[in-house]
């Protein structure tokens, strides 16, 4: 079966993330609003798909026109990782529901902080 994110590409130096769940009580037992979850100014979530990175530009060969022109594009790749949590920024994150799922597509420089558990990468 196909996975259904395997329709999407994501640009650049972006990273899809979908939310981690947050639990709508606090430690001492207290219900919050949702209202409450929604201000917060940090959020995070699990990386699903990332990005090819930062494009470098080529250098231009314009005076030897009889060379073949490559479109091969290089890229500076990510720090993030499939299935990485990413702690990042909400205000800087854009809030998009796929195929009724909500998702964060983030920028990498508004991800604060990275937590990897290398056993899934072995």
């Amino acid at each position: 079966m196909e996975n259904k994110l395997d329709k999407l590409i994501v640009v650049g130096d972006r990273i899809l993330v979908k939310p981690k769940s947050l639990s709508d009580k606090t430690d001492s037992g207290l219900y919050l609003p949702p209202g409450i979850q929604e201000k917060e100014q940090v959020k995070s979530g699990y990386v699903v798909k990332v990005g090819p990175g930062f494009p470098i530009s080529l250098p231009t060969d314009e005076d030897e026109p009889w060379k073949k022109e490559e479109e091969k594009i290089r890229y500076i790749p990510l720090q993030a990782k499939i299935g990485d949590l990413a702690i990042f920024l909400s205000r800087d994150a854009i809030e998009v529901i796929y195929e009724g799922e909500k998702y964060f597509i983030v920028h990498q420089h508004s991800i604060l902080l990275l937590e990897r558990d290398e056993s899934l990468f072995e």
